[in-house]
């Protein structure tokens, strides 16, 4: 994730959610060329033209020397199968598609979202269970490793569920204020401070006027 200095992903009003240098974009795909899959969730998906992939030859060919496949498996992540199929991300036909929802998803999209995605799979009746359908991705898709993008209600169920092994957090020395603007973890969030998840810092590194944070699970 890239965040503005007071912590927000976005202006209040959603229309800016672009706002990292060259850099940070080939920080992005670096980062891809590392996951077996990408997933986002569907807020992401229908706000920009994205797909999800490794990008150019150069992150091709990283993947392959580290033993993955060329491209990357592509995830989406929406509970009400709220997902519009005319996307950017279906128009590209590189990588399978997948799409994980719950029993909420009406006929009408279910049908709408199998006709352009390689499988969507129910992961629960009112929430995603993404214990289970971590499970189901390595199991049926023999995905190891996991890139997370996004938005924030995904990073926040993730979080939650214990699921985040480490965090690459670029920090951009703007403002963009607001207190309806999204940040890195939005949802449901939590109450109490010891049900917090923790983190320990792994690495900063400044490039430009950037910095590049990693942060790994404590345990």
């Amino acid at each position: 994730m890239a965040m503005t200095a007071d912590g927000k992903i976005a202006t209040a009003n959603r229309a800016v959610s672009t706002f990292g240098s060259p850099r940070d974009h080939e920080h992005l795909l670096e980062l891809r060329a590392t996951a077996d899959a990408v997933m986002a969730g569907a807020a992401t998906v229908n706000a920009a033209p994205i797909n999800l992939g490794p990008g150019g030859a150069k992150f091709r060919r990283i993947r392959l020397k580290r033993g993955l496949a060329e491209y990357n498996l592509r995830v989406i992540v929406s509970g009400s199968g709220s997902i519009n199929p005319e996307a950017e991300i279906f128009k590209n036909k590189f990588s399978p598609i997948i799409i994980l929802t719950t029993a909420r998803i009406s006929r009408t999209n279910l049908k709408k979202l199998q006709a352009v995605a390689d499988e969507v799979k129910i992961c629960g009746n009112s929430e995603i269970n993404f214990r289970a359908a971590f499970r189901w991705l390595r199991t049926r898709w023999s995905v190891q490793s996991l890139l997370v993008e996004g938005g924030g209600e995904l990073n926040d169920a993730l979080f939650r569920a214990g699921l985040v092994d480490e965090i690459h957090l670029t920090i951009c020395p703007i403002i963009f204020g607001g207190r309806g603007a999204p940040t890195i973890a939005e949802g449901i969030g939590l109450l109490h401070l010891n049900a917090a998840k923790e983190f320990r810092i792994k690495s900063i590194r400044r490039v430009g006027n950037e910095l590049f944070t990693v942060f790994s699970d404590r345990k």
